[in-house]
């Protein structure tokens, strides 16, 4: 059977048949520009380089455009294995060693210098060395002079030992101490280059190769076709990133991004979260559940015991009716006679979510799987739940009412005071004193709880929650118009806090504490979050940072269950 494409496939490992089809999926670019934009807190645009070195492609989408990442990498191969076979070690270690105990004979250091002198020369320390030539005073002099020229020697003595330790030299060529420095730099050169070759063949980024280093070794030609292929990928990459949301203001320019990006995000978390559950546990959520609802559907069934008078089918009934018992006067209605309409269960549930922003928050990264979180939450409500009530707030030495468009912005607040032992008060009805002037970093829960109270009391569905995710004790509250920023944990922030939570409790909010790893998490932390769910009828979730987000959504979603349920 004759091959298709058999000369093109020859000669460059291109075959039409194993191409990727137009249906092809696109490779995920929201995802990377999202991801740099909740760790550092803006929306800088992306520049072509950083996407395209972000993105990871189907390297089948790059096979036979320009030459074989494969023949570079055995180009390079090939003229490592030529030098290594060229050279031996051992004479210029020799010569290394032997110049740099010269140089160290040569110099002659005041009488107070000579035992730290004789320290660094026998342990090779160069910091030493440094240590003796500020000592030394004159840059100019004779002894700094012999110093620097020491440390240089010491330093070639290193080089060249590593580059026999590192390299398997087999050749009978010797070197001298310069060359086998200028070896090393390219061997060196070479690894890196292999390096970024292999990495380019496994995820199809182009942009990762030095080019300008690889021009050193390859030819020109080879370059211009290398050159060619990346400007490809970069075109196949913009293309993409105009479909998935992110908008180029001209061209060269920076890659923003748009709602349009916002909402693929969203909808990638939510896919990733539902799709890591495991098959045997009940599946994601689809419509709505039919039973005894509020809201009327057209279809209709038979009357059974307990159904709502109020949603009987009059005029089907009567048809019903007369169907059955034809012309018989008085029309007399049996209960085989009386449908009554379908109804839907959608009742709204109303969600704060409280989200610790405090200095500890930075550990780990944990601030970037709350905002994740936060963005799959506020995603699954819109798509799934439009009628749900779903607030965001910010919880730091004060707790502030964020908008969804601000969650990327938020970030861990700087730790301002370093003492072991902090007692502060404040007077906030004092007009001098505005928030900028107060220590943001610590962690104020009985504001967050009170903003998310006052929020939620007025939600017409009695499902109302709170979603505190949080690393560990309350450290500030307020009192009236006073602050309180108290650190160690002070039993006074832990009581002023139980207390908001019990008026959540009265209104009928429920608490449920998601609680992060922390650097300094203890036991008292997690006592207090026990006592604090006990206290309120809600729960504690012990979580991983990095499965936040599949944690708050799936509990969401069964809470949802639960009331339709």
């Amino acid at each position: 059977m004759r091959r298709i494409g058999g000369v093109i496939h020859a000669y460059q490992k291109y075959d039409p048949v194993q191409f990727p089809p137009p249906s092809a999926p696109p490779p995920d670019l929201v995802s990377s520009a999202f991801e740099q934009a909740m760790m550092y807190g803006n929306y800088r645009e992306l520049t072509e380089e950083e996407l395209a070195n972000a993105v990871r492609l189907d390297p089948s989408q790059i096979a036979g455009l320009g030459p074989s990442l494969d023949m570079l990498r055995a180009m390079l191969e090939e003229r490592k294995r030529k030098i290594l076979e060229a050279y031996e070690t051992y004479s210029v270690q020799k010569k290394a060693r032997k110049a740099f105990q010269s140089a160290a004979k040569r110099v002659k250091v005041p009488k107070k210098m000579e035992s730290l002198f004789r320290q660094a020369i026998h342990r090779e320390q160069p910091y030493l060395l440094e240590r003796l030539w500020f000592q030394a005073g004159d840059d100019g002099g004779d002894t700094a002079r012999g110093l620097l020229n020491v440390t240089e020697r010491m330093s070639d003595k290193h080089q060249v030992q590593e580059l026999a330790s590192k390299y398997d030299f087999t050749g009978q060529q010797s070197m001298s101490v310069p060359k086998a420095l200028e070896v090393k730099e390219e061997l060196e050169k070479i690894d890196e280059l292999l390096k970024q070759l292999e990495q380019a063949a496994e995820t199809a980024q182009i942009g990762i190769i030095d080019m300008d280093l690889l021009s050193e070794f390859a030819e020109p030609g080879d370059m211009q076709s290398l050159e060619e292929m990346r400007q490809q990928v970069e075109n196949l990459v913009r293309e993409h990133a105009q479909r998935q949301g992110l908008e180029q203001d001209k061209p060269g320019g920076g890659f923003r991004l748009t709602p349009q990006a916002y909402k693929i995000f969203q909808g990638k978390l939510l896919q990733r979260i539902f799709s890591e559950l495991q098959p045997s546990r009940s599946g994601r959520h689809h419509g709505d559940v039919i039973g005894e609802g509020a809201v009327e559907l057209q279809q209709t069934k038979p009357y059974e015991f307990g159904d709502s008078v109020a949603n009987i089918d009059l005029p089907q009934t009567v048809t019903n009716a007369l169907l059955r018992h034809g012309d018989q006067r008085p029309l007399r209605l049996h209960s085989d006679d009386i449908v009554v309409h379908k109804t839907r269960n959608h009742p709204k549930c109303a969600t704060s979510v409280i989200m610790d922003m405090s200095g500890s928050m930075r550990y780990d990264g944990q601030y970037i799987n709350v905002k994740r979180m936060a963005l799959a939450l506020q995603g699954l409500i819109t798509s799934e739940y439009p009628g749900d009530f779903l607030r965001f707030i910010e919880m730091y030495t004060f707790a502030k009412l964020r908008a969804p468009g601000e969650i990327i912005e938020l970030m861990p607040k700087p730790v301002t005071i370093h003492d072991p032992w902090v007692q502060l008060k404040c007077d906030m009805s004092d007009d001098e004193i505005s928030e900028h002037q107060i220590h943001p970093h610590f962690t104020n829960i009985q504001h967050a709880l009170q903003l998310s109270r006052q929020n939620l009391i007025n939600c017409d569905t009695p499902n109302r929650q709170i979603v505190l995710i949080t690393d560990g004790l309350p450290t500030a509250h307020l009192e009236d118009e006073w602050l309180y920023m108290l650190y160690p944990p002070d039993p006074r922030t832990e009581a002023a806090t139980m207390r908001e939570a019990m008026l959540c409790n009265k209104e009928g909010i429920t608490i449920n504490i998601f609680l992060v790893p922390s650097w300094s998490q203890s036991e008292e932390d997690i006592r207090f979050a026990r006592r604090m769910a006990e206290t309120t009828g809600g729960r504690v979730f012990f979580t991983s940072g990095n499965n936040l987000d599949r944690f708050v959504v799936w509990d969401y979603v069964n809470h949802r269950r639960e009331i339709i349920g």
